[in-house]
């Protein structure tokens, strides 16, 4: 597999996630183990650019998949976002969530619905935002900063 750019060769067992190959094996340790469980959005990669969670991924189905953690986007302008307007605060979600937003403004601009929308975009306003990114939890509870980096960047 590729991991930010670079081609990969692994072998593990079948069972062992994209997680843990990630982590336990070629040492990227962006992605957090939160729960474990696919709940918290910890875990939040992109695999050809769609976010999944890596906790519950097989890393065997991602053979020949293009993953990127967060230190395959950096520099982005989402990472200044959330330092301008403290979308963080210890920084242990902090990977997943840039993840997760990058792809959720790339879902938003293809024309994806969400709960709020229902069957088509609709402005990137707070609750369409808060919707779109509702599987990324912040135990700090900095989403009113996540939520502004977001609408920053989206324009």
């Amino acid at each position: 597999m590729r991991v930010n750019g670079v081609e990969e060769k692994l072998e593990v067992e079948p069972w062992v996630s994209l997680l843990d190959a990630l982590r336990e094996r070629l040492g990227v340790t962006g992605p957090k183990k939160g729960c474990d469980q696919g709940a918290c959005g910890a875990c939040t990669v992109l695999a050809d650019g769609v976010r999944i969670n890596a906790c519950l991924a097989l890393a065997v189905q991602y053979a020949d998949k293009e993953i990127t953690t967060i230190e395959g986007v950096a520099p982005h302008p989402l990472q200044e976002a959330f330092i301008r307007h403290d979308g963080f605060q210890c920084g242990y979600c902090t990977p997943g969530q840039v993840c997760s937003a990058i792809a959720m403004l790339a879902e938003h601009a293809a024309g994806m619905p969400s709960a709020v929308t229902g069957s088509g975009p609709a402005t990137l306003d707070d609750a369409e935002i808060r919707e779109r990114m509702s599987g990324n939890l912040c135990r700090c509870g900095a989403y009113n900063g996540i939520v502004d980096a977001i609408k920053e960047v989206a324009g």
